[in-house]
């Protein structure tokens, strides 16, 4: 079937969504947020659900933070650079910070934090082993909800850490599902939302569900405490204080902050008010006296084993908690209404209720209908594309993970190294260890995490990913995102950007400059603004200047033979290749890599195509465009021909991409180089590097036009097998790229064969082919085998935390449907497809990455039987309704039925998929 292009589509990757004229509620708090700080994002859901086991917080002298620092110490041991709760929230600096505590009377701790296995625990890495959902939010946190499934036995610490050590890598983890726990639905759900009313005036609403067959007890301690920042500097601080000023009123005073007001209704009773001091409990931990009587784990001692003693009498200290007891009936449900406030009650008068139904539950209402108006706005405009219900929820909760996942991040690194004056010195050997060469950064900022357990820190290619949809939602933060990680104290002075704590001097791919301007074109069209008209050039040039020394890194630290071949190291994709990238090759002699070279290519287009936007508004920039066009071509002719020893990284009879192996010179070869002829994503990502112009652009910059047109024709062997300029499409629109059509047909056979990369889900990370058929490299004595792993990674290369190996994974996939996408947009009616391969139906590329973007999200809906590909068979997920509609947004998925794999809640990158579903709909055309 061949299906003919209707019309002309929108620039790749911009289709319109709704806009209204009028700014909505909460459109114009986003607006305020950002001419005023320190306004409505002043508070925030910025607490960790994590912090124990993070390099942070590691003072070891081998770096093994996840024994220095565990889950068993994360109750008594105060935390030098960031809190962790459940569900919670605080300011902006994590001076006050506000959340949830739970006990069951069967479990042996309060539960205060999420738990999860160490990466030497799992037996596919560190794994959270908890169910918690971001069901909603808004960009503002005018309105947050988050769900916890607590349940009504003792939590299986012990049995989730045996059972999965026991396991080996071809096994699936031990999930806390396959414990039983949750068996006859012996559990509560437990929501915490929150409200504000002014940026300072959060109404606070937690309430708890009995889903079992037989009443049940609970215990809720809504816990309010100061981050210690004050025992690091002086031996003698003097901290900040919280008192009891009521039986139900707290109140937190601090120099910087000032004060505020937690205020804990009486009903459905009075809570218990409890006072000890976030210190750590130095006889529990290390058998030496502690600084205070009162310790961080008092609650613990107090609620559990009834220890009058064991906290403040004096009702006072630095960290406190409100406590309910309570017995919930079978179905039954219980409310606690709290308010987190400036002023106290009664302040206003009389009258000042801040649990009156006007002021509290209208609240709520107001807010969430406020949230349903904003969110309502992310709809495809063309109709033939609209969200199903199912779809909506599935984009509004991977907006509300985004924002839920916002993280405070304080990270000084030269004190880390050299430790802080009232503490002990670090041991000598972190001088010559982790992040030893940034002693520059120093983070004290609200970043975009991927998830806040799993990475309880920022990862800067992700960080990139995240601020695609979140441009839809908040562009300003975009671009405050982008700038920040550019900003001195996180780029190094020679150019490299952060890639994330655990080593800072890793590689991530270079999508910085891809990132800074599709938010610039997405906030344009958001805006509406025309595609001839500028968006925000100021936000463009500012990056752009940053980016120039992060290029000029790459060029300098990563071209190793200077060829303009790029080694580049792990890139991110872990596992994927034969070796580990990121270490010495086993065999010696070091890698010519495709990816890393195809990466630089890419960054060298994103850069030309900003220079572009730039000069319609500063001429000058149209110099620099030059610079980068011709280096673009240059990378592009080293990828086929390096070093012009007519070695290319292409391959004609396979028609693909792969790496080269150089091994050290011997007496009998001196040269001696072999292609790896395993097909990956690494293959695919020259089809990244595509950039379209429209001819006004072009117009625009004649001195520009000019100047490629005689680089051409000069140099013609340079430009011989890619598509350039001097090739027109339709509308007289210029294509960039690393591949010319012809390539690029022959690339999309294996793209879109189900039995190579097409999955029903998207594009597999590696060639189904590898499943029958392994890649075997036998070298000097050693025997090297990849295959098709559609799952968790069954190799511990590169810790086998996770898998590039078959998997589908996002990030990747959206920036192939964006290449196929400019393609078009250039090609159109010219180049048509065959998909699947071997179907004979074929269709323009337009389409084609539609039915993409349809696979993708499919991932996330519900089929005709109700099921979630992403939930496998999980029968809870599939059948019970307090189950089935709380989406996981997981790190990757099974690369043949969509299972979610990796980190269970990486919203990060994977809230792509809020995107995709903005501009072509849940349901393929």
């Amino acid at each position: 079937m061949t299906t003919q292009p209707s019309g002309v589509p929108p620039a790749p990757g911009e289709r319109t969504v709704r806009t209204t004229p009028n700014l909505c509620a909460e459109q114009q708090r986003i607006e305020d947020s950002h001419r005023t700080p320190d306004t409505w994002r002043h508070w925030g859901p910025y607490l960790a659900e994590r912090a124990w086991g993070t390099v942070r917080e590691d003072y070891s002298p081998d770096g093994s933070a996840w024994d220095y620092f565990p889950h068993d110490h994360a109750r008594s041991r105060a935390y030098r650079w960031n809190e962790d709760g459940l569900g919670g929230i605080s300011d902006i600096r994590q001076r006050l910070c506000f959340a949830l505590a739970l006990w069951n009377e069967r479990d042996p701790i309060l539960k205060e934090r999420l738990f999860g296995l160490t990466g030497p625990q799992g037996n596919h890495g560190e794994d959270v082993k908890e169910y918690y959902f971001y069901l909603d939010a808004t960009p503002s946190h005018s309105y947050l909800k988050f769900l916890y499934k607590y349940p009504q036995e003792a939590f299986p610490y012990g049995d989730l850490r045996t059972v999965n050590r026991l396991r080996n890598r071809y096994e699936w983890e031990y999930e806390l599902l396959d414990t039983g726990i949750f068996r006859q639905s012996r559990y509560f759900d437990v929501f915490v939302e929150y409200a504000r009313e002014t940026p300072d005036d959060i109404a606070i609403r937690i309430s708890a569900h009995n889903r079992g067959p037989d009443e049940a007890p609970l215990h809720l301690l809504p816990t309010f405490w100061f981050r210690n920042d004050w025992r690091w500097d002086t031996p003698d601080p003097t901290p900040p204080e919280i008192v009891a000023v009521r039986e139900n009123v707290i109140r937190a005073d601090h120099p910087h902050l000032g004060t505020f007001h937690l205020i804990a209704q009486r009903e459905p009773t009075v809570p218990t008010l409890l006072f000890c001091d976030n210190e750590t409990n130095n006889e529990r931990l290390f058998g030496v006296p502690s600084v205070t009587r009162w310790p961080k784990d008092a609650f613990h001692d107090r609620v559990i084993r009834g220890e009058l003693s064991a906290v403040n009498p004096d009702h006072r200290g630095t960290k406190s908690t409100a406590w309910y007891s309570l017995r919930i009936p079978s179905g039954g449900s219980a409310t606690l209404r709290l308010r987190l406030r400036r002023e106290p009650p009664g302040h206003f008068g009389t009258e000042d209720d801040p649990f009156a139904p006007t002021a509290f539950d209208d609240l709520f209402a107001r807010r969430i209908r406020e949230a349903d108006d904003f969110y309502s706005q992310f709809s495809p405009t063309d109709p033939e594309a609209e969200l199903s219900e199912d779809a909506r929820q599935v984009q509004r909760q991977a907006f509300a993970g985004l924002i839920w996942s916002k993280q405070f991040y304080h990270f000084d690194v030269d004190r880390w190294l050299t430790g802080d004056p009232a503490q002990p010195a670090p041991p000598p050997q972190r001088r010559t260890g982790r992040n030893r060469e940034w002693h520059t950064a120093h983070m004290q900022d609200i970043l975009s995490m991927p998830d806040k357990w799993e990475y309880p820190w920022f990862a800067a290619w992700d960080l990139a990913f995240h601020m695609i949809p979140f441009a839809l939602i908040d562009p300003d933060f975009a671009k405050h995102q982008m700038l920040l990680l550019c900003r001195e104290w996180y780029m190094h002075p020679n150019g490299q950007l952060p890639a994330y704590e655990w080593n800072f001097s890793d590689v991530n791919p270079p999508v910085h400059a891809w990132a800074a301007l599709r938010i610039y074109r997405i906030e344009r069209r958001m805006r509406g603004n025309s595609r001839n008209e500028p968006g925000d050039t100021d936000f463009l040039e500012r990056i752009f200047h940053k980016l120039l020394l992060n290029f000029t890194w790459w060029v300098n630290r990563k071209d190793a033979q200077g060829n303009n071949i790029f080694e580049g190291g792990f890139l991110g994709l872990d596992n994927i290749g034969v070796f580990d990238r990121s270490a010495p090759l086993p065999t010696g002699g070091f890698l010519e890599q495709c990816d890393g070279t195809a990466w630089m290519a890419m960054f060298s287009l994103n850069m030309l195509a900003i220079a572009l936007e730039l000069a319609r508004v500063d001429p000058t920039y149209a110099d620099v465009a030059t610079k980068f066009a011709e280096h673009f071509v240059y990378i592009a002719h080293a990828l086929n021909n390096i070093g012009d020893n007519g070695i290319s990284l292409w391959d004609e009879h396979d028609g693909f991409y792969y790496d080269i192996l150089h091994l050290p010179d011997d007496d009998e070869h001196s040269d001696r180089c072999m292609l790896l002829r395993l097909r990956t994503m690494v293959g695919l990502i020259p089809l990244f590097a595509v950039e379209a112009f429209d001819a006004d652009v072009l117009a625009a910059v004649p001195d520009f036009v000019r100047r490629l047109e005689w680089f051409l024709r000069e140099k013609p062997h340079l430009a011989r097998d890619v598509a350039h300029m001097g090739r027109r499409g339709q509308r007289n629109r210029a294509l960039f790229s690393l591949v010319s059509g012809e390539r690029l047909r022959r690339i999309l056979r294996y793209v879109f064969d189900e039995n190579e990369f097409l999955s029903p889900y998207g594009i597999r990370s590696l060639s189904r082919h590898h499943r029958d058929h392994p890649y075997v490299l036998d070298l000097n004595g050693m025997r090297y085998r990849v295959e098709y792993a559609p799952a968790e990674s069954t190799t511990a290369l590169f810790g086998g935390n996770s898998n590039w190996r078959g998997p589908i994974w996002f990030p990747l996939n959206y920036l192939l449907i964006e290449a196929l996408q400019k393609f078009d947009y250039v090609y159109g009616s010219e180049f048509f497809a065959e998909f699947p391969t071997g179907s004979d139906r074929w269709y323009d590329l337009w389409h084609i990455a539609g039915h993409l973007s349809h696979r993708l999200s499919s991932l996330f809906l519900r089929d005709a039987e109700g099921k979630r590909p992403i939930y496998g068979g999980i029968p809870e997920f599939r059948n019970d309704p307090h189950w089935r509609d709380h989406i996981l947004f997981y790190e990757y998925f099974h690369g043949d039925n969509g299972a979610g794999l990796g980190a269970s809640h990486q919203t990060g990158w994977t809230a792509l998929v809020a995107k995709l579903l903005s501009q072509s709909g849940d349901a393929p055309r």
